[in-house]
């Protein structure tokens, strides 16, 4: 687990294939919902409406968020916000949260939309739904919310594609035009575990010296520890982070993956908004 230099669940989100007809099109707008499709129209929140919600911050917790289980094999794109935007809950009806045009770095958030729906995004959040210290011991690794389309403006198609294995303790790139490479990985021992069966993203990066992370930046994702709330004992909201380390192999993290120097560089050459599935 990593340390950021710099907190009632709803319905869950599963497993999402993305048809044809739902895909954004190339000035950035829906294309019409697929029969059957929700579209809600509500009032847009004022400025100080919006600024009023809590921020889906890497160590947030939002219960009006929700939980995002199961993998994607692709998502829409990457965007960014031009201001502040309301985030909503399962309904579409009242804002729970809102995205943060910049980050905790101050730079340009990263949001992944995994689904368009009448006007409207589905996109994955750096935040919590619960913790697992309220949840029996067991929370959500993702969350999700869904965001007008109109707050988002298009950066770029995601092409690459991270798949780690905790069981095989490997991680793979795929990128289009190229062969897939794997790489051995270091993950989570049985009380801190790598989560599994869920996709996130890659949010941020950056160095941190005092964790001996000079060289190779820390590659953070959108993920969360699953069964304790801060298993690395500091408060970076139990993030998973994909970071470099000299012991690469086995169960021997606090959730978060290791990489040799060479994995770690080869990561830090994809985008942001990259997703990052965990499987068993």
């Amino acid at each position: 687990m990593v340390a950021v230099v710099v907190v009632a669940v709803a319905a869950v989100v599963a497993l999402v294939v993305l048809p044809p007809g739902q895909a954004k099109t190339a000035a950035g707008r829906t294309s019409p919902p697929a029969p059957g499709s929700a579209s809600v129209s509500v009032p847009e929140p004022s400025p100080a409406a919006v600024a009023a919600l809590p921020a889906v911050r890497y160590d947030a917790v939002i219960g009006g968020l929700m939980p995002f289980t199961g993998v994607v094999t692709a998502l829409v794109g990457r965007y960014q916000l031009a201001q502040d935007a309301a985030v909503y809950g399962a309904d579409r009806r009242t804002p729970v949260a809102k995205f943060p045009a910049k980050d905790f770095l101050d730079e340009p958030s990263t949001v992944v939309v995994v689904r368009s729906d009448g006007g409207w995004d589905l996109v994955l959040t750096p935040a919590r739904v619960t913790l697992p210290s309220a949840s029996g011991g067991s929370a959500p690794a993702q969350s999700a919310g869904w965001i007008r389309a109109s707050d988002l403006h298009r950066v770029a198609n995601i092409d690459t594609k991270v798949v780690i294995s905790v069981g095989a303790q490997t991680l793979t790139i795929s990128a289009p035009g190229t062969a897939d490479v794997t790489y051995r990985v270091g993950v989570g021992t049985p009380s801190t575990p790598t989560p599994t069966g869920v996709t996130g993203y890659l949010q941020q990066r950056y160095l941190d010296p005092s964790q001996g992370e000079s060289v190779y930046p820390i590659q953070l994702t959108s993920l969360h520890a699953t069964t304790k709330d801060e298993p690395y004992g500091g408060e970076d909201g139990g993030l998973i982070g994909i970071h470099y380390n000299q012991t690469t192999t086995g169960a021997v993290s606090h959730g978060c993956v290791r990489l040799t120097a060479e994995a770690i560089q080869a990561v830090n050459r994809l985008p942001l908004g990259t997703p990052v599935t965990m499987v068993k």
